[in-house]
């Protein structure tokens, strides 16, 4: 059974041409190259509106961390500087839901809700981090329901910011290491889940990120999925990805 939410609605502006999604860049000082890919990608690309779908960040601690010199406050400028040239909206993903108004309020950005459905050129786009349909990561889930209630929040921000960096690792680590167990099953968004998605909302396309496997896959009736790229520019396989959507549909444009 698909996960009861509400599903919040956006009509674009009449003047947006192309719209940019992407997600999953995990953004942290230690990989440059995908950071450099990013701040390049803001400065050139010729969307009228950007919707990050979670996970920019590999960890955010809280937005008082842009206030500090260093990583988190240049991203936030990069931000700031992208959205007084554009629409920049922006949903919580695994890593970096401790995003919050404040951060929001600075960058000059627009916080969604997962999910959201897009009115683009006549089309609805249901856009989600992709995380609530994982049915099958059950472990997972109920970590989610944890971390993203008040309780929990109030808890970890009342720690100081240089606590709430070593228990950012700690949940990163954790995180990483799990992934890594041969023991463990890979958990991908649950397709009946996402059918009944599309069809509450009456839209034909879910786009999504979160499991870092990018495909187009058909779930039958005219529906489908759009999973966007993750981004690793020093990988093995590097990538960097945007999904564009315009009057034309959805075309994905690698930087890389």
């Amino acid at each position: 059974m698909s996960p009861v939410v509400p599903f919040a609605e956006l009509v674009a502006s009449t003047t947006w041409r192309t719209v940019d999604l992407v997600s999953d860049l995990h953004l942290q000082a230690s990989e440059p190259a995908t950071l450099d890919a990013w701040l390049g990608y803001l400065r050139t690309t010729p969307a009228d509106a950007l919707f990050i779908l979670g996970d920019l960040f590999e960890v955010w601690v809280g937005d008082d961390a842009a206030a500090v010199p260093g990583f988190e406050a240049d991203c936030a400028a990069a931000l700031r500087e992208a959205a007084a040239r554009r629409a920049v909206f922006f949903m919580h993903g695994n890593r970096d839901f401790l995003v919050g108004p404040a951060l929001a309020a600075q960058c000059g950005f627009t916080l969604l809700g997962d999910p959201t459905v897009l009115t683009l050129h006549g089309e609805r786009w249901l856009l989600s981090h992709g995380d609530l349909l994982c049915l099958d990561d059950v472990e997972y889930l109920r970590f989610r329901d944890e971390v993203r209630g008040a309780p929990w929040q109030r808890a970890f921000l009342a720690h100081t910011l240089e606590e709430r960096w070593a228990l950012g690792r700690q949940i990163r680590d954790r995180s990483e290491a799990r992934k890594r167990d041969p023991g463990a099953a890979w958990a991908d968004v649950d397709a009946s889940a996402a059918r009944d998605w599309l069809r509450r909302v009456n839209a034909r396309t879910l786009v999504h990120g979160h499991t870092h496997h990018p495909a187009t896959h058909d779930l039958g009736d005219g529906l489908r999925r759009i999973v966007l790229s993750d981004w690793d520019v020093a990988g093995e396989r590097p990538r960097a990805q945007v999904l564009c959507l315009s009057a034309a549909g959805a075309q994905r444009v690698d930087l890389r």
